[in-house]
């Protein structure tokens, strides 16, 4: 279920979400087969994180990821996907990272929730 949030951080994250590209889970799908470098960062809390998420993805939560970001050296054009429970953090994390330098961010809309309903491949504990 979509949580309901506040107007003041729907506002911001719909300022971010006009600057960083984002994605369906279908497009994450295809991604994720295409040859091509990729990686996928689960922004969302380590509890949230740690109770399942999508196999492969490296968790940098948007609390810390402008800070520790640069200690995995991803090239600045490196494809990257970042993922929340529904798209809003990860848009606001996403242009966080694509304000530092990286060139080819994209946000997952819909999150952890469209990951699960789309069936990828999942891990959990």
């Amino acid at each position: 279920m979509a949580k309901k949030h506040s107007p003041r951080f729907l506002a911001a994250s719909e300022v971010a979400r006009s600057a960083v590209s984002e994605c369906s889970a279908a497009e994450l799908r295809a991604m994720m087969s295409d040859g091509q470098p990729l990686v996928v960062l689960d922004v969302r809390e380590r509890e949230e994180f740690d109770a399942g998420h999508l196999e492969g993805a490296v968790h940098l939560g948007k609390g810390v990821i402008e800070r520790d970001i640069e200690k995995h050296n991803f090239p600045d054009d490196l494809r990257l996907v970042l993922y929340c429970g529904g798209g809003y953090r990860s848009a606001m994390a996403g242009k966080s990272i694509q304000d530092m330098g990286w060139t080819n961010v994209l946000s997952l809309w819909g999150g952890w929730r469209a990951i699960q309903a789309e069936g990828l491949p999942l891990r959990h504990p």
